[in-house]
């Protein structure tokens, strides 16, 4: 089998190389801050070699000078890790949500004169520019109560073991960096700017993957009739179209499916009970 692997591996056709020093286009789309008008500039900048997008962002901010030769202000966009962790880096780049510090120039335009567009998600209001208001996300974490109780800050001692089973199911769901990829592609989650109306629209798939994480949880267990009380009822579980975009654009390939699933199930079990009184 190994053997096999290997040569299939070997037959694949080699990727051509990126053009060394080509100029290629950003055509970003800008806006001055909430509930102003987007407007389209365009950049020329020249990638370093395995560049990804957030140094090329900096390569504008250095000399914001759009292809025309009007200079303007610079750019905005959000950033921390540079590694695929923090999350806050999520655009739209070339009409697709992704994490623009893992999304590498010799891919996305390895030609002379190649246009990569940048946007901000939809999903959320815009701050300014590239950088959007995640706030929401981690609202609906809160109202799932994704962490798990303590009682004080003192040491309690080793915690409860878990088999390598369970270990291995909840280290994949525990990589989720709270990105908002799985919202922005989600035909269920749509714009809601007035925090009053969060906990009334769709709670989106990364918090009903983290509420089935620390569900699965020995100590986290204890909150989750609090979780599924949440996630049946107005904008939970129900509110899922079932599209599936989310785990097709999740840069983690977190089994977004298989938890929505697993919480329906569970969701489910708990109103049966509730109904006879258990």
């Amino acid at each position: 089998m190994i053997t096999s692997l290997t040569t299939n591996a070997a037959n694949q056709p080699a990727k051509p190389a990126a053009t060394p020093g080509r100029t290629i286009t950003l055509r970003i789309k800008r806006c001055d801050g909430p509930g102003k008008p987007s407007t389209w500039q365009d950049f020329h900048v020249r990638p370093l070699k395995n560049a990804n997008i957030i140094s090329c962002l900096q390569q504008v901010a250095l000399n914001p000078v759009t292809t025309d030769g009007q200079r303007v202000a610079p750019v905005v966009w959000d950033s921390g890790c540079l590694e695929e962790v923090c999350g806050s880096c999520t655009m739209v780049i070339n009409g697709k949500v992704r994490q623009s510090c893992s999304c590498l120039l010799d891919d996305y335009a390895p030609n002379e004169g190649d246009v990569v567009t940048l946007e901000p998600m939809t999903k959320f209001p815009v701050v300014r520019d590239l950088w959007v208001d995640r706030s929401r996300v981690f609202h609906a974490l809160k109202r799932v109560k994704a962490w798990v109780p303590i009682d004080g800050t003192y040491n309690l001692g080793a915690g409860p073991k878990e088999t390598p089973a369970n270990q291995e199911t909840r280290y994949v769901l525990s990589t989720c960096m709270s990105c908002g990829c799985c919202l922005e592609a989600c035909p269920q989650f749509n714009m809601e700017e007035q925090p009053k109306d969060w906990d009334q629209a769709f709670i989106g798939a990364h918090a009903i993957s983290q509420a089935r994480l620390f569900n699965l949880h020995p100590t986290g267990a204890q909150l989750e009739r609090e979780r599924l009380e949440v996630l049946g009822g107005v904008g939970g579980i129900n509110d899922c179209g079932n599209a599936q975009n989310c785990v097709k654009v999740c840069p983690k390939k977190i089994p977004l499916t298989e938890s929505i699933a697993a919480i329906g199930r569970a969701v489910t079990i708990h109103k049966v009970k509730q109904f006879f009184g258990r």
